[in-house]
């Protein structure tokens, strides 16, 4: 009985951390999704039925039917401010950045594009969920977001 629990529980453990994660945090930093404003924090799941972000009240899907773009890309630069306050270390490291843009038709047949800034944790998961559930593949825009993209 005893061994049957720890089974079950060690299954049921091994089961949530193999898990692919499907979900991640994520900031809308641009497009034209009018409900959206630049800089609203949430929650990007790619599990649902569409890709879905939400924030609060705000939630926008897309059916992944209607998604004809999946772009990656990271913005890097210094840690200046961290250099001048803290160590000058942090001059040799950097800060980087990660965002995906996913372009989509709306339901009048109008291009849309959706622009976020993911958490770094997260970053492959998505793109390989989004991948094969759109049948599309993620677009690169250097070899660096490639790398860090993909492993």
């Amino acid at each position: 009985m005893v061994h049957s629990v720890i089974f079950l529980f060690s299954f049921l453990l091994l089961s949530i951390v193999c898990k692919g994660e499907t979900s991640g945090k994520a900031e809308y930093v641009g497009g034209t999704v009018a409900q959206c404003k630049a800089g609203l924090d949430g929650r990007l799941h790619t599990s649902a039925p569409g890709m879905v972000f939400l924030s609060g009240k705000t939630r926008v899907e897309i059916s992944y039917d209607r998604i004809n773009l999946l772009e990656y890309g990271q913005n890097a630069s210094r840690r200046i401010v961290m250099a001048v306050l803290v160590s000058p270390i942090f001059l040799l490291s950097k800060a980087r950045r990660h965002f995906l843009t996913v372009g989509f038709q709306d339901a009048d047949g109008k291009q849309q594009a959706l622009v976020l800034r993911l958490d770094k944790t997260h970053v492959r998961g998505i793109l390989a969920s989004l991948e094969a559930r759109t049948g599309l593949r993620v677009q690169y825009q250097d070899e660096e977001s490639r790398k860090s993209g993909r492993g």
